[in-house]
């Protein structure tokens, strides 16, 4: 493994693309894994500074979640503010890079931390939604399951009083919102079986399927190189990946505005937005 190459902020467009170009170029089956700094231009904000220290409130967690009925009539009544945007948000140059190296064979499969579905939207077909999708909701006791916009337009319907709210969008399709009443808020229970109904998202502190996580460990395991792409890798589960790869030798690489977690593993790290530097891959 050659020696981690860490280049500044101040990385020409033209230096960090090249780098990336010679990086792919290098490897037959890249393996991608994706964080909240490739869908920031796209108008979802991410978590967390370029220290990777939070910068906004923590994400709901799922244990306060599935036990406080007051948490989860916040969490709908400010779902309702910024789902919408979310919903409609469109892939940006990274993204649409991401389905074209995948249909030119430069990218094996793609893992992504985010929830936004913009991979899908791009075009990219081999992806694993590590944490799940932020599209679809489901009860937590029968399995039933629907859309999210479905379940929105019935919250809507019996909380006219929220519909109406503007406010900031937050990573996963809540609003940074507050307001007095949350306790008038009328969360709807599963039609089946009057359960709690939940986003198909893993909430912080709780766990990422086995079945997905196994989907992700065997894509890792058919690569021969692991690029990190707009993740501080503060969360364990996207962490780890960095550590198995260096573990069975494989190339190791990112592509990020701040410190990651996994920085002393790199081979290669390039510092600068992801926009700027997969923009020339879109016109060659």
């Amino acid at each position: 493994m050659q020696t981690a190459e860490l280049y500044p902020a101040s990385t020409s467009q033209e230096t960090a693309s090249e780098l990336l170009f010679h990086f792919f170029n290098r490897h037959t089956k890249c393996l991608i894994l994706t964080g909240a700094g490739i869908s920031t231009a796209s108008g979802i904000p991410d978590y967390r500074d370029h220290q990777g220290h939070w910068k906004r409130r923590q994400p709901v967690e799922h244990q306060a979640f599935m036990t406080q009925p007051a948490v989860r009539q916040r969490y709908w009544a400010r779902a309702l503010a910024g789902f919408e945007a979310f919903r409609s948000a469109q892939p940006g140059v990274g993204h649409q890079a991401l389905a074209l190296l995948e249909q030119r064979g430069r990218v094996h499969h793609l893992i992504t931390q985010n929830v936004d579905r913009l991979h899908q939207k791009a075009g990219s077909r081999k992806v694993i939604d590590l944490h799940g999708r932020g599209d679809t909701v489901s009860c937590q006791s029968c399995g039933f399951r629907s859309m999210r916009y479905a379940y929105h337009q019935q919250l809507a319907e019996l909380n006219e009083e929220f519909s109406d709210q503007k406010a900031q969008i937050a990573p996963d399709g809540d609003a940074d919102l507050e307001r007095d009443d949350f306790d008038l808020f009328r969360v709807l229970p599963c039609p089946r079986c009057s359960g709690i109904i939940k986003p198909d998202v893993v909430f912080f502190g709780d766990l990422v399927p086995k079945a997905t996580r196994l989907a992700a460990e065997q894509a890792l395991e058919e690569a021969d190189a692991l690029l990190v792409i707009g993740s501080s890798l503060m969360v364990y589960s996207g962490y780890r990946f960095c550590r198995l790869a260096k573990q069975s030798g494989k190339s190791l690489a990112a592509v990020n505005l701040g410190k990651t977690r996994a920085d002393e593993l790199l081979d290669l790290k390039i510092t600068a937005s992801v926009d700027s530097v997969f923009q020339p891959f879109l016109t060659n």
